[in-house]
């Protein structure tokens, strides 16, 4: 079952790995394993609310997510997208970006090394706003209570999450960007991070509007769904879950194509603090949306793998820990291998945290079990 659900994962990792090690050597290995592990912690919840939507959709309706929407989540986000960010924030043509990263690396990374500051603004907003919104969210679950409870309280506070992107940029672009690097060395980037951030800003709130919109739709289908099983159910009729079809399956096929995108943005963004080359970055990014296609697919088949509960926490405290080094990187340098290494030991951190707390709940059934059985066992040696 896993090797079938996973053949093509497991395929395209062995194939993208050796060729990233043939073509540009260890480093671009280490890189491009860096980067699927990323995309695939990062995207884990997003499989998970896959799965969910998608075993309401119809056999074919589930074809066509698991083949075009792979084609868009691979092709379009992995690869193209990070070109044409380069390209916009470098003010070049998006085949002229490819060429310039082919023929002439060393050009191309000096207009990414000016396009950095843009591009760590735009993304250091983006990727901010998804951690504030989650840690400001009361949650049943919480992995650093100390810290996430006081945190889902203030949450409370309209808008609090924009106010305090707003503020971190603010102090980003009057500290970090009066010093930015460039090519040639220091220059004031302060008015290009403000409208980069603003930017990234609007491209976050735009996103959540669309997803929030087909969620309505989503919502509202449901509804009509449920009371035309009702009346069926009154008028004697037999009610068969084959799934949703027509305009309800469609609406859910763009309502997942839209959270697909705005995992891949976040993804995308945070590639962005490990590598500016965008063949290391679309080949380990394409790896990890592979892995999700594939998780995605499993869960709908064998069912949730919801006990680890601390995943989704450790994620976005990754996404939350990315925002901060793209816009510390305005300035100063990091080293790749720090940026990557620090959002593996932090989804490493929360599945060990998940681990513990299933074998203490599972202790304690096995606890209360035990004392019932030890229970029925002295009422028959009374009787």
């Amino acid at each position: 079952m896993v090797l079938k659900t996973f053949g093509w994962s497991f395929a395209v990792t062995a194939l993208g790995l050796a060729f990233a090690a043939w073509q540009w050597g260890w480093e671009a290995f280490g890189i491009v394993l860096i980067l699927s592990i990323l995309e695939i912690s990062l995207s884990f919840d997003n499989a998970v609310v896959n799965a969910g939507i998608l075993k309401k959709m119809n056999a074919f309706w589930q074809k066509i997510f698991l083949t075009i929407g792979i084609m868009v989540a691979v092709f379009g986000m992995r690869l193209v997208f990070p070109v044409v960010i380069v390209a916009i924030s470098a003010k070049v043509g998006p085949i002229e970006a490819v060429q310039l990263a082919l023929d002439q690396p060393e050009q191309y990374e000096a207009l990414v090394t000016d396009a950095h500051a843009s591009i760590a603004a735009f993304g250091g907003m983006f990727l901010l706003m998804i951690f504030l919104d989650f840690i400001f969210e009361e949650r049943e679950f919480k992995w650093l209570g100390w810290l996430e409870r006081p945190l889902a309280k203030l949450g409370k506070i309209d808008m609090l999450s924009v106010c305090i992107a707003l503020i971190v940029l603010l102090v980003t672009a009057t500290t970090f960007a009066t010093q930015a690097h460039t090519s040639a060395g220091h220059a004031d980037k302060s008015a290009t991070v403000l409208l980069s951030g603003v930017a990234g800003l609007i491209t976050y709130l735009v996103v959540g509007g669309l997803s929030g919109y087909f969620e309505n739709k989503l919502e509202e289908d449901e509804e009509r769904e449920h009371e035309a099983e009702e009346q069926a159910k009154q008028q004697g009729k037999q009610v068969s879950a084959v799934g949703l079809a027509g305009k309800a399956a469609f609406f859910l096929f763009l309502y997942l194509e839209v959270l697909d995108a705005s995992f891949s943005f976040d993804g995308v963004i945070g590639a962005f603090a490990i590598t500016n080359h965008i063949f290391w970055m679309a080949l380990g990014l394409g790896i990890g949306a592979m892995y999700v296609r594939s998780l995605t697919v499993y869960l709908v088949r064998q069912g949730t793998l919801d006990e680890y509960v601390f995943l989704e926490h450790g994620a976005h405290y990754a996404i939350g820990a990315l925002a901060a080094i793209l816009l510390i990187t305005i300035q100063h340098e990091i080293h790749e291998l720090i940026t990557g290494t620090v959002g593996i030991i932090l989804i490493a951190a929360s599945f060990l945290s998940s681990v513990r707390r299933n074998k203490r709940i599972a202790a304690a059934e096995n606890a209360a079990v035990g004392k019932g059985e030890g229970d029925k066992t002295e009422v028959t040696s009374a009787v």
